[in-house]
């Protein structure tokens, strides 16, 4: 987890093994769910409060497939994108837009995300907290 501080943290989210409308909590979830703080626990066994406002970036472990359990995933448009963070970051990847034809595109789609959004790197899933990212762009395929 990467905060506005520009500090890297690493550790485990407590999530819900199963929500009330079916499956288990997802970090994405827990980020989206609601303003102010969440525990977090640090490899040292110390639980600390984060404030999700200050949350730039978390990248989850390779392998982590809990963005394919996103509502609307399997036909969403995958869009290549590239971003700088306030951290003065930048990342690529493809993010994926899960709108009706013809209001599908980028732009459409920056109004409505959730505050916390999944970017999968060529490494890595990301969720990055879309009030931190200074500029966006979609790529086209090379």
């Amino acid at each position: 987890m990467t905060l506005a501080t520009g500090a890297t943290i690493s550790g485990d989210f407590f999530v819900v093994g199963s929500l009330a409308q079916g499956g288990p909590e997802r970090v994405g979830d827990l980020l989206n769910a609601y303003d102010g703080f969440f525990p977090f626990q640090s490899p040292d066994g110390v639980t600390r409060l984060y404030n999700r406002a200050h949350v730039v970036l978390v990248k989850l472990a390779p392998g982590a497939t809990e963005v394919e359990i996103e509502p609307g995933y399997p036909v969403a448009l995958q869009r290549m994108v590239g971003m700088t963070l306030s951290t003065g970051a930048t990342i690529e990847g493809t993010v994926s837009i899960d709108r009706p034809p013809g209001r599908d595109r980028l732009s459409d789609c920056v109004r409505d995300w959730k505050r916390f959004l999944y970017i999968v790197s060529p490494t890595h899933t990301l969720i990055v907290n879309t009030n931190h990212i200074v500029d966006l762009v979609e790529k086209t395929a090379s």
